[in-house]
């Protein structure tokens, strides 16, 4: 098996930055950085409020 080497990274960087151009790509980073920011808030926020909730038990 051949792992892919320096190079060919080079060569499909290259060739994904012509296809799509730097603002594109930068506005596509812009975009998973802000979706993963969102992301990790809204875990944060159900964790908090699991912790400070408890489960309250059902009345029957």
């Amino acid at each position: 098996m051949m792992g892919i080497s320096i190079w060919q990274l080079l060569i499909i960087l290259l060739i994904v930055v012509m296809l799509f151009g730097t603002k594109r790509l930068r506005g596509l980073g812009s975009d998973l950085g802000s979706a993963i920011a969102g992301f990790r808030k809204s875990v944060s926020e159900a964790e908090s409020t699991a912790q400070v909730e408890p489960v309250k038990p059902e009345l029957k």
